[in-house]
């Protein structure tokens, strides 16, 4: 299935020029089976995509970028995208409380 498919839940800009979307199937997933602490923490997400503190790109996979928020004392949200052909899209999202290795491409 593409995103194209259903109904994207949203869609949003970065500060490294590239929108992100998911869809509401997708948002379902991350939270019921992936990530259940994320449940109702979608404008969370959408500000850590918009706003974060700090952007890594992946040490593995040179179009996966990690985007990383603070949500407390020593605590992340980190939002996982990939960029395909200009498109972003969510790939998963959880709460860490550590900020992977990577090149560090925001600020």
């Amino acid at each position: 299935m593409t995103v194209g498919d259903e109904d994207t839940l949203f869609d949003v800009d970065t500060p490294l020029g590239f929108q992100v979307r998911t869809t509401q199937s997708h948002w379902e997933l991350i939270t019921t089976l992936k990530h259940p602490a994320l449940r109702g923490r979608l404008a969370d997400v959408q500000m850590t995509l918009q706003a974060p503190d700090e952007i890594r790109l992946s040490r593995s996979d040179s179009q996966v970028y990690l985007f990383y928020r603070s949500d407390g004392a020593k605590r992340w949200v980190c939002a996982v995208t990939k960029r395909l052909n200009g498109e972003g899209f969510l790939i998963t999202a959880y709460r860490t409380g550590n900020i992977k290795e990577g090149d560090h491409l925001w600020p």
